[in-house]
């Protein structure tokens, strides 16, 4: 026997409904990116020792631990074939594209210029595959409250539903009497009728809105599918470009055959230093003397005495891969220092640290394990773990101005070296390293601490910052 037109759409929107219940499990859960007096006299900071081949005629080679003599059982080689065999273990990329990239480098053995370019190039890459990285993760956050939000409206129309089911399915049992069989029953025909034409627009009007929250979440996990790829495609650059990075880093320690005695002297004077002092003026200051008494290049460079240069100039001097010393006197980089890495400023020079101070740096929450770049160009004064401030990096970038990087997990540059702006100096960790900030995120996000100072005292960086189309 045909079924009524309120069998019909009954039966229509039960199996539409089971149907949606069955097909759209939740999605994966993706964690969202949630959003720390004395003056030293003012003097050119530059080491007496830079670690650059291209400026010594005796390259040397630094060594992982300043503070403990090299084993002369393993050589240089050994600790970079080890360093690489532990990144590639944790990689998903295939061996012939490791093979590849190693041969890319391969090609440029002995040619630091190029090593610096294709260096800073990748960290370039990195940096804007952590902020895709970011995005991607915010916009799937959002797909999953969209989702949550429709299966909720769906879960609250399951009582109205039933209730409609239900006066369908007792009509279906006990149906009123057409008046062509029964016509002494009208006044039942006249109530089955008008309760059938009450119901049939409300059951109409609830299928076309469960019709709709079962398309929306069609569009959502469509949506969800293209963002999980773009999310995918991003993980392969940052593995590949982790890999480039690594393997320059090694091919450039490889260049450096052996270190001199001198120099092993500096770097565990270094460490000493650090073990003395207290307080990170007092490290600074310390450093900072025993650098301008090996100094060996002019007076540093005062205000009146800057040059004039336009920014054309400006960034003509900092696109060169060959230099060996910073590429402007660092007043003249104001506006156009890189930010260290990706993430959100949670304090602010000058605000309360959270520990009864006032903060004289930034202190800004990153990814796990991202990137750390050198903001300016610079000596590496110290490397290593300080106080209860994680791993740090002070740099000297002349003319009496120091930067401090705090919180790290990981450091790949030496006391000694000269970094240029934008190189990888390490990563961070998983979570908050030391106590370099106190926020409302508490110790589930590594943050990274920057100070900058001229003549050991702190100023805010506020400003020195190139813009995201500068650096992008």
């Amino acid at each position: 026997m045909p079924l009524r037109p309120a069998h019909r759409l009954t039966a229509l929107l039960a199996g539409a409904l089971l149907t949606g219940a069955a097909a759209w499990p939740i999605l994966a859960q993706a964690e969202a990116p949630e959003p720390t007096s004395d003056t030293v006299p003012e003097v050119e900071l530059r080491p007496s020792l830079p670690l650059d081949p291209a400026s010594e005629a005796a390259a040397q080679t630094p060594v992982d631990d300043p503070a403990t003599p090299a084993d002369e059982s393993a050589g240089p080689a050994d600790d970079n074939a080890a360093d690489l065999e532990e990144v590639e273990a944790t990689l998903s990329l295939s061996r012939e594209r490791i093979d590849a990239l190693k041969a890319e480098i391969a090609a440029m053995e002995g040619d630091r210029t190029q090593q610096n370019a294709a260096l800073i190039a990748a960290a370039q890459r990195v940096k804007l595959a952590e902020i895709e990285v970011a995005d991607v993760e915010e916009r799937i956050s959002d797909l999953i409250v969209r989702e949550l939000e429709v299966r909720g409206r769906l879960d609250g129309a399951d009582a109205e539903i039933a209730n409609v089911l239900a006066a369908l399915q007792r009509i279906s049992l006990s149906p009123p009497p057409a008046l062509i069989v029964d016509p002494g029953d009208a006044l039942g025909s006249a109530r089955g009728a008008m309760l059938i034409a009450a119901i049939l627009p409300q059951l109409r009007a609830q299928a076309d809105t469960v019709a709709a929250d079962l398309q929306a979440l069609t569009d959502i996990k469509l949506a969800a599918m293209a963002e999980e790829e773009t999310l995918r495609a991003n993980h392969e650059v940052l593995e590949e470009e982790q890999l480039r990075i690594a393997t320059l880093i090694a091919a450039r320690r490889a260049g450096i055959t052996q270190m001199s005695a001198e120099l092993e002297a500096e770097q565990a004077e270094a460490v000493a230093l650090a073990e003395r002092a207290s307080t990170l003026r007092e490290l600074i200051g310390a450093l900072s003397e025993r650098a301008a008494a090996g100094a060996t290049a002019a007076p540093a460079t005062t205000d009146p005495d800057l040059p004039q240069l336009s920014p054309e100039a400006i960034e003509l001097a900092f696109a060169d891969p060959a230099r060996t010393q910073p590429a402007v006197p660092f007043p003249l980089a104001n506006g156009y220092l890189v930010p260290p890495a990706n993430g959100v400023t949670v304090v602010d020079f000058g605000a309360n640290d959270g520990r009864g101070g006032i903060a004289q740096g930034q202190s800004i929450v990153t990814r796990a394990e991202a990137q750390v770049l050198a903001p300016a160009d610079g000596w590496v004064l110290y490397k290593g773990p300080y106080l209860n401030y994680g791993q740090i990096v002070i740099l000297n970038a002349g003319g009496g101005y120091t930067a401090l990087l705090a919180g790290l997990d990981t450091i790949t540059a030496e006391i000694g070296q000269f970094v240029q702006m934008g190189e990888p100096l390490g990563t961070m960790g998983s979570r908050t390293i030391g106590r370099t900030v106190s926020t409302n995120a508490g110790n589930d996000q590594p943050t990274l601490y920057i100070e900058l100072r001229e003549n050991n005292e702190p100023f805010d960086p506020a400003g020195w910052w190139a813009s995201q189309e500068q650096t992008g």
